[in-house]
């Protein structure tokens, strides 16, 4: 599937109604990115990258414009559509980790599964595979209150690689990280991308995460200013 498009971006604007009157958050963008890129779309706070990233995700649709993710037009997805597309080929990791609080890690990792066609022993050992490969088995049935950061951080990573989604979404993934886990957890995804061809869309101003991009994409007031592709 390399060199293929999996998203596909044409013309997109983005609109919010405020209290001082209409904002646009993407002023007209055309971008494509083929599988197991390793991007970054980097920028000051407000230049878009939040708004885009949800875009890509379903999480909400173009004022105008076409979006195109692994064949679905997300304008054009009612709820139920838009839900399937992020249950199957998506995952997304915040930089708040959204844990639910009162379940374990376990349990944590395994909500995306719930809603799957697979049997106890299916989700069993997904679940565990993902906790072995991100060095959380001791963790299985710590709550998250009993985590550190990098920890909690990586949970998340478990949580969204569980079914082996197409594309991760990552939002601001290290924000509330130390340097030390910072870099720990972005060698992760770089390994989780090399071995799986896991296609990773950072939306960050952080530059310990710049620094490993293999393709920075820089948007200023919602539009793209440069999109440079990094040799290693």
């Amino acid at each position: 599937m390399n060199n293929q498009n999996i998203i596909s971006i044409e013309g997109l604007k983005k609109h919010f109604l405020t209290s001082g009157g209409r904002f646009t958050a993407i002023n007209g963008m055309d971008l494509n990115i083929v599988s197991a890129e390793f991007t970054g779309i980097v920028g000051p706070s407000g230049s878009g990258k939040t708004t885009l990233l949800n875009i890509i995700g379903s999480l909400d649709s173009p004022s105008e414009g076409k979006v195109v993710v692994l064949g679905k037009s997300i304008g054009e997805l009612n709820v139920k559509q838009a839900a399937l597309l992020r249950r199957s080929q998506l995952g997304f990791i915040f930089q708040s980790y959204n844990l639910l609080p009162v379940y374990t890690v376990f349990e944590n990792v395994e909500f995306p599964l719930l809603l799957m066609n697979l049997t106890d022993n299916q989700r069993k050992k997904m679940v565990m595979d993902s906790l072995e490969w991100l060095g959380l088995t001791d963790k299985v049935k710590s709550k998250p209150s009993q985590l550190s950061g990098g920890e909690s951080q990586r949970v998340a990573i478990a949580r969204a690689m569980v079914k082996k989604p197409q594309i991760i979404l990552a939002d601001e993934p290290t924000a509330n990280l130390d340097a030390a886990n910072s870099h720990n957890i972005i060698k992760t995804m770089v390994k989780l991308n090399e071995e799986f061809g896991t296609t990773f869309i950072f939306a960050t101003h952080d530059d310990k995460v710049i620094g490993y991009l293999k393709r920075k994409i820089i948007l200023l007031d919602g539009k793209i200013a440069s999109d440079e592709t990094i040799r290693k």
